[in-house]
């Protein structure tokens, strides 16, 4: 399997040197070459394989250039510190099942892929006897996933840029509080969307990526996206053990669109998924998109801070991906809609609006911070369960979607004690942390700020690269 990118101008690479690579070096995406297929008969033979099993199976379709022996003890190693079940699924009432992503050591959704990342990467460089400085941009959960899956290895640095004052108080403790010598947090002036720009400048800027050795570990990077492509055929295994070949609708909380876009690579490898269902908050551009055809992300002055941060973006990186299969997988279709992007705010995808639903099954809605406190309590009151703001925004507009005797997912997104002034507001309840949490809430930080400049980034960067 090679990895070609969504803008053509760059070489097809193996797996292993593709995830190294990150933005590919004409600045789009890896994607496959040729998207592998699953036929009913091997999802019948993957119903009795535990997680790890089923991610080696997943995982070989794609990293074709990684020993299965190798990837076996990788997937193994990933999913360790995870409970026995990894992916829990849990009944909430209104025909949804929630499919609890939650359950790694930085008790988000982040931690499946990153995970299994931080075993490849480090595979991958040991091959080469290099090292990789992992430049990346999180709204919230992804920069803790990446801290804390690559803190301590030799081989790696991480520069991690998150916006100031952006994210809950917990999510700036889970990260700050780490004090390893290979992990550097950066706080931006700005919104996510100044800190992702920033990655793309400086890893479009082919001299600057080679010299720093820069690679990425955001959405846009390829073992993320395959990796959380795994816990999507184990939902649906999981959903349908009682009644065989079901087909299931699963919504998604969304603001890079890279998690929703793993679960378009499930359907499209044969997973029986009817829909996918993309939740937005009040950063609505991609629910705008996939209901008039009309791609116009936002300004950082017009970014919302809500009380889902993790998806207050207004650009999503990984719309580009699907938008290379909506033409057709041609790139020049896509350098030229980036063009109007760029020279107009928008890029007009209308006349394919039909096919969103009809051939590609995704829909989409927005919550609001009344619909995510409203959904918080109903789902506390009716099934007992305290799910996070970014769930219920999933909850939220699953219950738009959702039909009789529908098996309808959602995909939790985060532990709620991620974010107790939004469940305190909810339910009027105190989240209670264990000593270890506590211990790490209670922690000095280490952060250092940066105004939105890719110049001071990358004297910063320079200073402390591993080379």
């Amino acid at each position: 399997m090679l990895y070609i990118s969504t803008r053509g101008g760059a070489e097809p690479l193996p797996y292993c040197d593709a995830l190294l690579e990150g933005l590919a070096t004409d600045g789009g995406l890896a994607v496959p070459q040729e998207m592998p297929s699953v036929s009913p008969e091997t999802l019948e033979r993957w119903r009795a394989l535990t997680y790890p099993q089923l991610a080696t199976e997943v995982l070989a379709l794609f990293a074709t250039d990684i020993e299965r022996d190798d990837l076996a003890r990788m997937t193994e190693a990933a999913y360790a510190p995870f409970p026995d079940a990894v992916v829990p699924l849990r009944r909430i009432g209104g025909g949804i099942t929630l499919v609890g992503l939650s359950e790694g050591p930085t008790l988000a959704f982040k931690d499946l892929a990153m995970q299994f990342l931080g075993q490849v990467v480090e595979h991958a460089l040991a091959r080469t006897g290099s090292v990789l400085n992992v430049l990346g941009a999180t709204s919230g959960d992804t920069g803790s996933a990446a801290e804390y899956a690559l803190r301590g290895k030799e081989r790696i640095a991480v520069f991690m840029l998150s916006p100031q004052g952006r994210m809950s108080p917990f999510q700036r403790a889970q990260m700050f509080s780490l004090d390893e010598p290979n992990i550097h947090n950066i706080a931006i002036e700005g919104v996510f969307d100044d800190c992702q720009n920033l990655v793309k400048e400086l890893a479009g800027d082919l001299e600057v990526k080679r010299s720093l050795r820069l690679g990425a570990v955001n959405s846009i990077n390829l073992a993320r996206i395959t990796a959380q492509v795994v816990y999507y055929f184990w939902a649906w295994l999981r959903a349908t053990d009682a009644d065989g070949h079901a087909e299931v609708s699963i919504t998604v909380p969304s603001g890079n669109f890279g998690n929703i876009l793993s679960g378009f690579y499930a359907r499209e490898m044969g997973l029986p998924i009817r829909r996918l269902v993309l939740a937005a908050n009040e950063n609505n551009v991609l629910d705008e998109f996939f209901r008039t055809g009309i791609y116009r992300p936002r300004s950082a002055a017009q970014t919302l801070q809500t009380s889902s941060p993790s998806m207050d973006i207004s650009k999503a990186s990984n719309l580009e991906r699907f938008i290379f299969e909506l033409v057709g997988r041609d790139p020049k279709r896509v350098v030229a809609a980036w063009k109007d992007l760029e020279s107009q705010g928008f890029a007009d995808f209308s006349a394919d609006l039909a096919r969103f639903t009809a051939e590609f099954g995704i829909v989409s809605g927005t919550s609001t911070h009344a619909d995510r406190l409203a959904t918080i309590r109903e789902v506390h009151e009716e099934a007992g369960e305290i799910i996070d703001p970014h769930t219920a925004d999933g909850v939220t507009v699953a219950r738009e979607y959702v039909e009789p005797g529908e098996i309808m997912l959602v995909l939790e997104t985060a532990k709620p004690e991620k974010f107790a002034e939004t469940i305190r507001e909810a339910i009027g309840i105190d989240m209670t942390y264990s000593d270890e949490l506590q211990a790490m809430l209670d922690a000095p930080q280490h952060v250092v700020d940066l105004p939105d400049d890719a110049a001071a980034l990358t004297a910063f960067i320079r200073e402390r690269a591993l080379s």
